[in-house]
């Protein structure tokens, strides 16, 4: 396990923390819950840096790193409609979308290639965390909870474009029909070894 990816399953470890405090009730929670989430999404800059630095990009952390990503926002996201912070239905847009990347990704893998984030999706994450901490800044401060919500809209808009990019791009590299491409995700080996194993019923 090398540093980028430690970094990784520190972001995963901190998301049921972040909610613990966020769904509890005392004083001043939304600073603390700030701070976590901060923490979080700051360790998602430091890991890619360090990745790249060092030369250790990997398979695990090309996957692992956006599902710990799209966790932790979705985790902040759903804690704020909780507090009646957010819209849910804005909300939801933006959690569909999320796994119908997640699912092109996956299905991506299986046919023997990845899709890289696009900058137009790096540039929503950076939106998401400026709007989930102005949200929850804005039940102490009303002009941060002004802007989060104009940033919330943002990040609708750009959900819905970096999804249409995604599906351009997988559209590309997969070509039609995509059932011909071969399976050569690390899975489909064992996959396939099992079947092998199954004797032949007669």
């Amino acid at each position: 396990m090398n540093l980028p990816n430690s970094l990784t399953l520190i972001r995963i470890f901190l998301i049921p923390l972040l909610v613990v405090v966020l769904l509890t009730r005392f004083p001043s929670k939304e600073f603390i819950g700030v701070a976590i989430f901060l923490a979080a999404a700051f360790t998602d800059w430091l890991d890619g840096r360090v990745a790249r630095k060092r030369g250790q990009v990997t398979a695990l952390g090309v996957w692992l790193d956006p599902l710990a990503d799209k966790l932790l926002i979705a985790a902040a996201l759903l804690a704020l409609v909780e507090l009646r912070l957010a819209p849910a239905w804005m909300v939801l847009i933006i959690l569909g979308r999320e796994l119908a990347v997640t699912g092109l990704r996956n299905i991506a893998l299986l046919q023997g290639f990845s899709i890289a984030v696009s900058d137009l999706g790096k540039v929503k994450m950076g939106v998401q965390v400026f709007s989930v901490v102005s949200l929850l800044l804005g039940v102490h401060y009303r002009i941060l909870g002004v802007l989060g919500g104009w940033a919330l809209w943002v990040v609708v808009v750009f959900a819905l474009l970096s999804a249409v990019q995604y599906l351009r791009e997988f559209w590309i590299q997969a070509g039609l029909p995509v059932k011909t491409r071969p399976m050569r995700h690390p899975l489909s080996k064992l996959w396939k070894q099992q079947k092998t194993d199954v004797p032949t019923q007669r």
